[in-house]
Formats: structure tokens, C-alpha cells, sequence
């Protein structure tokens, strides 16, 4: 399989690691808009750019025909319009938050605990993120799902960084040193509290599931998840 990275940083360089150790090829490492794309030469696009970056990538790669698996976060005010444009193109897009396996299956436990909270009465829920300081977007898109994985399982009706009025789940971020990433979502009442947390150990686990789910993409049409690489639906 040949594979273009949009974006060369940390996680552009790790997943070029992975794939080729996976006896994949890499056609090209574009790491800025006016870097030509040779599509003719790719069979699935990976994408770990930057928020500012990402959707115009995704477009270039459903307008040629190519599948793309975008791990960006940041950019989700524009996930709607790459949705239509992947339809209108008949493409394959899938884009996932987090890319991990472990995490994949903490979404899961996220969902059922707080179906199991809404017959605890009496508790406050809240997610803290914490990452690396070169992390661009506060929340993590990480956070953002399990907010709304939360937020679906229970009566609260949106999340919030500031001040949560009634109804609103906190998110807080934290940005220290070269943390990959760790994520706790916490149940607290006035007399215990409940935490569930994923810590990674390093971004290899990432860097593995973006190319498994380039894999699994080829010769599919349609708009996916880690969900469906992963048969969690």
C-alpha cells in the first residue's frame, strides 16, 4: 500500500515508522499546502497536520478520488462540510479523535458508566485532559468525545471550559511537559468519588491504529470511525 502524510511532525514521522515497518510504502510526506500531491501514486492519504490545515487537505484528497483518514483535531466546526463532500464524491473518510485501541474501548466504558450514573442520583460528573505543551487545540478531541459520549448517556445537554451553569459538564485541560496523553472522567458526590482514566505511555499506539485503519479503508466507500475498523458499534 502506498501512503501520502499530510503533516510531518512527531505523529507524521511515527506513522511513516509503523507503516513502513508494516511493509508499506510512503509516496510522499506534504507538509504544506503548495507541496504537490502525487495521487496517482496513493492508494489511502493519512492525515496529521494542523487544525488550519486539515480540511483543506481532506477536500484535496476526496476531490482525487483517494481515501483519507484524518487524526487532526481542531477543526470540527468544518466535519460537516467533509461529510458532504465525501458523499457528493462517492469517497471514504475516516476520522477518529484518538486512534488508540485502548482509548477506542474507554469511549465504550465511558458510554455504559454513565448509563449506570443516571441511577446514582446525587453525583457530578466532570473530564480533565492532560497532553504535551506543544498540543494545539484545549480540549483534546479526545475530550470532546467523551463529553459527548457522556453527554448522549445522560441528562447533561452540553460541556463547557468555564464556569459550569446547571446542565453543563466541566472539561478541563492541562498542558504539561511531554505528556502523550491522559484522560479521567470523574463521578463525585458528597461522599465518593468514581474515576475511570486512560493514561498512554507513548503515541506508538496512535501512530498503529491510523494505519490499521488506513488498511482496513481501502476498497470501502463511505464516512467511518475507529468504530467500525474496530467492530464497536
Amino acid at each position: 500500500m502506498q501512503i501520502t502524510l499530510f503533516g510531518y511532525g512527531t505523529m507524521g514521522r511515527l506513522v511513516e515508522k509503523i507503516a513502513e515497518a508494516r511493509g508499506h510504502r510512503i509516496a510522499a510526506r506534504i507538509d504544506g499546502p503548495e507541496d504537490p500531491v502525487p495521487f496517482e501514486q496513493t492508494d489511502v492519504a493519512i492525515d496529521f497536520s494542523s487544525p488550519e490545515a486539515a480540511f483543506g487537505n481532506i477536500s484535496r484528497c476526496l476531490e482525487a478520488g483517494v481515501p483519507v483518514i484524518s487524526g487532526t483535531t481542531g477543526w470540527l466546526d468544518r466535519y460537516d462540510d467533509a461529510c458532504a463532500l465525501c458523499r457528493e464524491h462517492a469517497g471514504a473518510f475516516l476520522y477518529a479523535s484518538n486512534f488508540s485501541l485502548g482509548v477506542n474501548l474507554f469511549f465504550a466504558l465511558n458510554a455504559h458508566l454513565a448509563q449506570l450514573m443516571q441511577q446514582a442520583p446525587g453525583y457530578r460528573a466532570e473530564i480533565e485532559e492532560t497532553h504535551h505543551t506543544r498540543k494545539l487545540d484545549a480540549p483534546s478531541g479526545t475530550a470532546i468525545t467523551l463529553a459527548e459520549g457522556l453527554i448522549e448517556n445522560s441528562a447533561y445537554t452540553a460541556w463547557t471550559q468555564q464556569d459550569p451553569k446547571e446542565g453543563e459538564l466541566p472539561v478541563h485541560s492541562l498542558r504539561l511537559g511531554d505528556t502523550p496523553g491522559t484522560h479521567r472522567v470523574s463521578y463525585v458526590s458528597e461522599v465518593d468519588r468514581i474515576d475511570i482514566i486512560h493514561t498512554a505511555h507513548n503515541r506508538e499506539g496512535f501512530a498503529t491504529g491510523a494505519v490499521v485503519a488506513a488498511e482496513w479503508i481501502l476498497g470501502k466507500k463511505g464516512i467511518f470511525g475507529m468504530q467500525d475498523v474496530l467492530n464497536l458499534r
